[in-house]
């Protein structure tokens, strides 16, 4: 796998606004593919596929009803625009935010994929930045890259890949971009990097090293 040339595929944003119940950011992945929107819709929306490449998912998977990826968040679908976008609550471990897929035809046979992940400002940000969420993210765009490029039918992770020393190198490029985009989005170029620097530190140490971090 070329990592960088995976890496470079994906494009990163970060952007923060004040309401009325305090500050939160949203971090954003979007990444470009060779297929018609619709195909790209499936991969995004039927369970057998989304297992292929993210997590095995289960629950009334419809506006208005529920979700649950196996080990991981679940929560509410709160609105699905079929083959455009749709929006849903991500509740994991006592917290609660939120994600919107958009999905776009560039052409007949081209579509872009765009994730935004929107939480509110707490310790763990300031700790850690969008780095703890966006590392995640970019490994997910990474299964569904090499699902539609390449038919794989088991995400990254789930494999040997996930426990490599090239799995490592794409969580400490990736982990590298998002402080870059922390930075750009007006935060302190310092305090971006240190944050982006333990976030790393958490996704590429030996498991019997892991320090308490993002989970």
């Amino acid at each position: 796998m070329d990592i960088e040339h995976e890496i470079d595929g994906v494009g990163r944003s970060v952007s923060t606004r004040v309401t009325d119940s305090g500050a939160e950011s949203t971090v954003t992945v979007s990444r470009a593919y060779d297929v018609p929107v619709e195909d790209l819709w499936d991969a995004c929306t039927d369970p057998g596929r989304i297992a292929r490449w993210f997590l095995p998912v289960s629950g009334d998977l419809r506006a208005g009803g529920s979700y649950q990826l196996e080990g991981n968040a679940g929560g509410r679908i709160l609105a699905c625009d079929p083959p455009r976008s749709y929006s849903i609550t991500w509740e994991y471990d006592g917290e609660s935010s939120g994600v919107e897929v958009r999905l776009t035809a560039e052409s007949d046979t081209r579509s872009r994929f765009e994730l935004s992940h929107t939480a509110a400002h707490n310790e763990f940000w300031d700790r850690f930045g969008p780095g703890a969420a966006g590392i995640g993210w970019d490994l997910g765009v990474l299964g569904l890259t090499r699902h539609l490029v390449e038919g794989a039918t088991v995400p990254p992770e789930a494999g040997e890949w996930g426990e490599s020393e090239e799995a490592r190198r794409f969580s400490e490029l990736s982990g590298r971009r998002w402080g870059t985009a922390h930075a750009e989005s007006g935060a302190d170029p310092a305090e971006a990097e240190a944050a982006a620097e333990r976030t790393i530190a958490f996704y590429t140490a030996p498991p019997e090293e892991d320090p308490a971090g993002p989970a």
